[in-house]
């Protein structure tokens, strides 16, 4: 699935250009511990753009199946949900913005555990 490439590599620039901003144009702005959330929220999302590259790889190389699309679509929303979270949380410092981060860790948890499965499967 080419869509799960795209939005990976959508997110992986814009990871860097958060992370970018983060250390150039919020350095000084803002209080460490928020400068550290939002350094979350740009890691996490790196990480998963990579992750959505790999489902999107696999599903072009392997046949693709239900669980590679869930997988895909469950780590996008863990990416807006949790590094969406930390980043309007930094800027705003709404503390019950917090509350919505662990709904996309856990949604980050079931994509992995979704490739996972498929990887068995494939053996």
């Amino acid at each position: 699935m080419n869509i799960f490439v795209f939005f990976g590599a959508l997110n992986a620039c814009i990871s860097v250009a958060l992370g970018a901003f983060g250390a150039h144009g919020l350095k000084g702005i803002m209080d460490q511990k928020y400068l550290d959330i939002w350094e979350t929220g740009v890691r996490y999302e790196m990480y998963h753009a990579l992750g959505l590259i790999a489902i999107g790889i696999l599903s072009g190389t392997l046949k693709s199946s239900a669980l590679l699309s869930w997988s895909g679509w469950l780590m996008l929303i863990g990416i807006v949900l949790f590094s969406g979270s930390l980043y309007v949380l930094s800027l705003t410092k709404i503390s019950v913005l917090g509350a919505i981060t662990p709904i996309g860790g856990v949604a980050f948890l079931a994509s992995w555990i979704l490739l996972a499965i498929a990887a068995v499967k494939w053996m």
